[in-house]
């Protein structure tokens, strides 16, 4: 289908458009509009089952419930019914360029008053049988027809484009919950770990005190860094639990399904071999949201044209051919046949300005579905461009995070060794075990950080761009 506007002027990356019927100039963003309104090969969304995008993180177990999820998920299958729904809504408009045909029998009895003629007499009775075939074609001289075909074809592939979102949002949603769920699991084998460590040097505290190389104090300061670690055990857990649960939700089935296979901890993905810096903006092209409003424009720029129709006249074929007599044994007898043809053109001359109304809303709808348009591929740029700096930046943190973890790990080992020695205080342990918690706890939700901008990044371009 043509677009009904044409370029009218390009500055600073803003071009406008002038619409035949409006007098004003409506200003577009800087996202080039197609030419036609027709599917085209160069932008096309490869599958994420094709893609596959997620091996990369070398995970058997986000492999399996993302293929479970494709199995399963309640979403994927409402959007494939929602394509077939749209496919034969296509098929019923398509069905217009072809005749209706129906077929009629019956039995008629009837009566004329012998009182209401110009020669008033006896009433007449009259009973017969018929059997016919009636028919009815619109000829589409006018292309009333092929545009509702048009409007009903965009719909069809907008709705194969929506399935392909819910697909690309369903594989990088189970792959965030995945990686929001081993951070919760790794923050409980932290807590726990060092737990452990905190026992261990609550009991050297306790041991100085009975000494009397230490005061109560030490044995008081040692227990609330422990307590308060285990205080944090029962709320990280749960957070692990929710994650579990959401991965259910997903995946489409209940928790204690996938419970055991998600159970053993397993470090997250290094997040530093997934994907380069620097995306082609062709890339963004291909998302299956900005593929949909393109259809979905183009279904608008057919409804203008449906509803410009209207001013055209219609041109109808309709007849008939059947058989009447008075007896069934008759009815195929050569004086019974009947036939009928009727050609009919017809116009609407006046309808009050209605048809203009509606051609002004199409109109109105279309702008509309333009402004759709470019706010969905702003908001491609803008999702890429915020995953693919958050993505650089947890990079950077986390090989700072890692040297601060070090020392960190460092510096508790020498505020024992010292407090052992009696060179120093507990303060300073006690300092050197909450800023060692702290800091592994940040790298791993830095390194979770970094691996779901990963994924928002894949999402963004839907797929990976080496693969493509």
């Amino acid at each position: 289908m043509k677009l009904l506007w044409k370029t009218h002027l390009v500055l600073s990356g803003i071009f406008f458009i002038t619409m035949p019927g409006l007098a004003e100039t409506t200003p577009m963003l800087r996202d080039s509009l197609p030419t036609e309104w027709e599917y085209s090969s160069q932008y096309s969304t490869a599958m994420p089952s094709d893609d596959r995008w997620w091996e990369g993180f070398d995970d058997p177990v986000l492999t399996s419930l993302i293929k479970l999820g494709e199995n399963n998920s309640f979403d994927l299958s409402m959007a494939l019914h929602r394509i077939e729904m749209a496919r034969q809504n296509w098929e019923v408009a398509k069905a217009a360029y072809y005749p209706t045909l129906g077929i009629s029998g019956g039995w008629t009895k009837e009566q004329q008053s012998g009182a209401t003629s110009s020669m008033p007499g006896k009433a007449m009775g009259l009973d017969y049988f018929s059997l016919g075939l009636n028919f009815s074609w619109e000829i589409d001289v006018f292309g009333r027809v092929r545009e509702q075909s048009k409007e009903s074809k965009a719909s069809y592939n907008a709705s194969k484009a929506e399935y392909s979102a819910a697909m690309i949002s369903l594989c990088s949603n189970i792959a965030t919950a995945y990686f929001n769920y081993r951070l919760a699991q790794g923050r409980v084998d932290v807590a726990q770990r060092q737990i452990t460590s905190q026992e261990r040097i609550s009991k050297i505290t306790d041991a100085r005190h009975e000494a009397g190389l230490a005061s109560k104090l030490d044995v008081a300061q040692s227990l609330t860094v422990l307590y308060s670690t285990q205080a944090s055990l029962p709320a990280l857990i749960n957070m692990q639990t929710a994650a579990l649960n959401t991965i259910a939700l997903l995946v489409g089935c209940y928790p204690d399904k996938i419970k055991e296979v998600l159970a053993p901890s397993r470090d997250l993905p290094n997040a530093f071999r997934m994907v380069k810096i620097g995306v082609p903006a062709d890339l963004i092209r291909r998302r299956p949201d900005i593929l949909q409003a393109e259809y979905e424009l183009a279904g608008y720029a057919a409804a203008v044209g449906i509803a410009k129709k209207d001013f055209l006249p219609t041109l109808s074929l309709n007849g008939s051919v059947g058989t009447s007599a008075h007896k069934i044994d008759d009815l195929f007898s050569k004086n019974s046949f009947t036939y009928s043809i009727a050609p009919q053109l017809s116009w609407t001359i006046f309808e009050g300005l209605a048809r203009n109304h509606r051609v002004a809303a199409a109109k109105e709808q279309m702008l509309a579905g333009i402004d759709n348009y470019n706010i969905t591929v702003m908001n491609a740029v803008i999702e890429t461009e915020n995953a693919l700096s958050t993505y650089d930046s947890s990079l950077r943190q986390i090989a700072l995070y890692r040297k601060v973890l070090k020392e960190s790990e460092e510096s508790f080992t020498l505020a024992v060794d010292r407090y052992k020695k009696g060179l120093s205080s507990f303060t300073d342990v006690m300092n050197a075990q909450i800023s060692m918690l702290d800091y592994e706890n940040t790298l791993l939700e830095t390194r979770a950080s970094a691996l779901t901008s990963l994924v928002k990044i894949y999402a963004a371009v839907a797929g990976a761009p080496e693969n493509n």
